[in-house]
């Protein structure tokens, strides 16, 4: 299982993710959640998790490190300020939300059924690798980081 590590970028399973809640909710619907807000409540928490992955993104250009989830060996920089004071992974979170916002959107139970796949999956195969990485090459300052903010929210 280990040849998945860092191999499929983040952004291909986000999609693909996506692409199965729809077919679930189209295709095997288990139970209907209809209520009045439920596409503004969805947007709302789409919108939030955009500005969050974009947040994380804008704190990498700014530090003038690569954004590249599978070579994380390429980071000039730890980045530790602004977003990454909240959270150390800014950008799966944003993806996680946005797929929240979607699976309210599409009013089915089906799609909470794969949501816990998206974080098992980036949790070992994305995230796991990246921070050893990320210890090896920033060595304590990885470590204090690590102990002080958590890996979502």
């Amino acid at each position: 299982m280990s040849r998945l590590e860092l191999k499929v970028p983040p952004v291909v399973v986000w999609i693909a993710v996506a692409l199965l809640m729809w077919l679930g909710a189209r295709r095997v619907p288990l139970l209907g959640i209809a209520w009045p807000q439920r596409q503004g409540v969805a947007l709302g928490v789409a919108v939030v998790g955009a500005g969050i992955a974009v947040l994380g993104v804008r704190a990498f250009r700014r530090a003038k490190t690569t954004v590249n989830p599978l070579h994380p060996e390429t980071m000039s920089v730890l980045v530790v300020g602004g977003i990454y004071r909240a959270t150390r992974n800014p950008m799966y979170l944003g993806m996680l939300l946005t797929l929240t916002g979607w699976a309210v959107w599409l009013g089915d139970i089906t799609p909470w059924l794969l949501w816990p796949g998206f974080i098992a999956y980036l949790n070992r195969f994305q995230i796991a690798p990246e921070e050893r990485v990320l210890a090896a090459m920033f060595g304590d300052d990885f470590e204090m980081y690590r102990s002080r903010v958590r890996r979502w929210i």
